[in-house]
């Protein structure tokens, strides 16, 4: 028997168990992963009521940065000329670029929906007003609105009604449908019917007043809105110029554009403004993006 048998022997089982210890290793932080993106995307789709198993979301992710994949390196092979290395690498990037995008679209369908419930929220509290003044209680006027089809107030109002005719307490309730909204809005409204219910407050006035601050608020933040579209329009050009530029460069001079490219300092300098490029967005964004 050789003498290299043994140092062999003991080589293979000290890689075999340092693969076995990498591959528990990474399955456990997957696993935590997955139940962390399933707890958020269940919160998700709470949040829009939409009726859609979590693991969906999951599948639809890792479907869609396949695809994304796949398109990609159908695209590298149909331009005989482009290098396999950068259609891999390119191929990658558009995988995990395309990975949250579903995650994305449930958290833009929830802005545009508590947009449109803080826009109908000043006339659904002078309805509730209204009411008040006309004699009738506030579970009375709160039933008034859930009674309404204008969406997604009425459903939200609806879910609240729902739960005070289970026996939850008001209080209670609107600090649960606070919960779930997340609407700084919402959340004065919520105060001062706890508040006027609590010191016995004139809840009519109470409730005027916090629907005059709701349309000031409306109307300070759609002028701060229109005289950001600028500078947010800037942000989106200063993301998008760099990689039109390259794509352009790639088709009128290939050859020295790739030689560029595939050069140490050419991945160097193309890494450094992709960061750079990034910071600039994020930048604009962050100057832009005015809380009111």
């Amino acid at each position: 028997m050789s003498s290299s048998f043994f140092p062999a022997l003991f080589a293979l089982a000290a890689i075999t168990l340092a693969a076995l210890a990498l591959i528990d290793s990474a399955w456990y932080l997957a696993e935590r992963y997955r139940g962390r993106y399933l707890k958020e995307a269940r919160t998700e789709l709470d949040d829009v009521l939409i009726q859609i198993p979590p693991a969906r979301i999951l599948d639809l992710s890792l479907a869609l940065s396949a695809l994304c994949a796949i398109i990609v390196v159908l695209v590298a092979a149909a331009l005989e000329s482009f290098a396999w290395e950068w259609a891999m690498a390119a191929a990658l990037a558009a995988g995990v670029a395309a990975f949250p995008v579903p995650r994305l679209a449930l958290k833009a369908i929830r802005r545009r929906r508590l947009h449109k419930f803080n826009l109908q929220l000043e006339d659904a509290l002078g309805m509730m007003s209204g009411a008040l003044k006309a004699g009738f209680s506030i579970n009375q006027a709160l039933e008034e609105i859930s009674e309404l089809d204008i969406h997604p107030i009425a459903v939200e109002f609806r879910l609240l009604m729902q739960e005070i005719r289970l026996g939850v307490p008001l209080d209670q309730a609107l600090e649960n449908m606070n919960r779930r909204l997340e609407s700084d809005d919402f959340e004065l409204v919520a105060t001062a019917i706890i508040t006027a219910r609590q010191t016995g407050g004139e809840l009519t006035t109470v409730l005027e007043r916090v629907a005059g601050l709701i349309r000031e608020r409306v109307r300070i933040a759609a002028k701060v809105r229109s005289q950001t579209a600028m500078g947010r329009l800037q942000a989106l050009i200063i993301g998008v110029m760099p990689f039109l530029l390259l794509a352009g460069m790639l088709y009128i001079s290939p050859e020295p554009t790739r030689m560029f490219l595939d050069s140490p300092l050419g991945m160097i300098a193309l890494a450094v403004v992709v960061v750079l490029v990034v910071l600039g967005f994020l930048t604009i964004r962050r100057i832009t993006s005015i809380e009111v």
